[in-house]
């Protein structure tokens, strides 16, 4: 299964990661922290965050070890490991998204009983459960349901990590009704994805996976170019659309990547958009 290349996955959680760590943190006590967050989102060197997140991550960490139950903290760790492990190898990736889900479960618990053993749930259990949520649930609901696709990302050569498909687009569509602006409209790039894992003759709706996008681009007004990279590697090239991925990728390379709190993504979103224009022609 590939429901997002390994490298969008990330592009995908950074911003509300990072965002969410800068939150936290000023609870905690580190002005110098938060500034931190808002740097890795601001900059435009890829390299040198990706030196830098492993030193951040055992901090965050760190917090944690005087505030175990701390729902902001836990979903601040969750983001950022899930964040990493787009920066390691496989079986590292794997480690690492499993953490995170730890620690999205362990915050959804916290904040909210009902998810107590979400992942573990039947899904007609879950359904119930979700079914509950209100709008106050959506952090820690979107944060769950991000780490739990990143860890069926990371697993997608075992069926059992599969087989959650259905729990997590349940949980992501959640959230979608709660408050679908949410994250910059997150949780309708993530559907997009879910929902263009196969092609229609297989089961999958790529023509839902577009409405999706498209409402992505309209809630993040076109500034966070990812969404339209993902559009392009999942949605377009599903269906052989050469002119609507090659529309896209040129969108986001002559697009200005500096805007407040995705300039990062943005500029991972352009090397990637390169990449896969360059590679167009012999794809289609």
């Amino acid at each position: 299964m590939n429901i997002i290349s390994r490298k969008i996955v990330l592009s995908m959680i950074f911003v509300f990661s990072l965002s969410g760590c800068a939150t936290v943190v000023t609870s905690i006590t580190a002005q110098l922290a938060e500034d931190l967050s808002w740097s890795i989102l601001n900059s435009n060197d890829v390299e040198t965050v990706k030196e830098a997140i492993p030193a951040y991550l055992v901090m965050i960490d760190s917090f944690l070890r005087s505030a175990p139950d701390d729902p902001a903290l836990l979903m601040a760790a969750s983001s950022l490991n899930g964040a990493f492990a787009i920066f390691t190898d496989e079986d590292r990736s794997k480690l690492l998204t499993t953490k995170s889900l730890d620690y999205a479960a362990r915050a959804a618990c916290v904040s909210n009983p009902s998810l107590c053993g979400a992942t573990e749930a039947k899904f007609e259990d879950l359904q119930t459960d979700i079914d509950q949520l209100g709008v106050e649930d959506v952090q820690f609901a979107y944060t769950l349901a991000v780490a739990w696709a990143s860890w069926m990302q990371a697993n997608s050569d075992d069926w059992n990590a599969i087989a959650q498909l259905s729990k997590v687009k349940y949980l992501m569509n959640r959230v979608i009704e709660l408050d679908e602006t949410w994250d910059n409209g997150g949780a309708h790039l993530y559907m997009g994805g879910l929902e263009t894992v196969l092609p229609a003759s297989m089961g999958g709706n790529p023509e839902l996976g577009r409405t999706h996008f498209e409402r992505a681009i309209a809630l993040g007004e076109g500034r966070f170019l990812m969404t339209k990279v993902v559009f392009a590697e999942n949605y377009a090239k599903l269906i052989f659309d050469k002119a609507l991925h090659d529309q896209l990728l040129r969108e986001v390379i002559s697009a200005d990547p500096v805007v407040e709190g995705m300039t990062l993504t943005n500029t991972l979103a352009q090397e990637q958009a390169r990449a896969l224009l360059a590679d167009s022609d012999d794809y289609f």
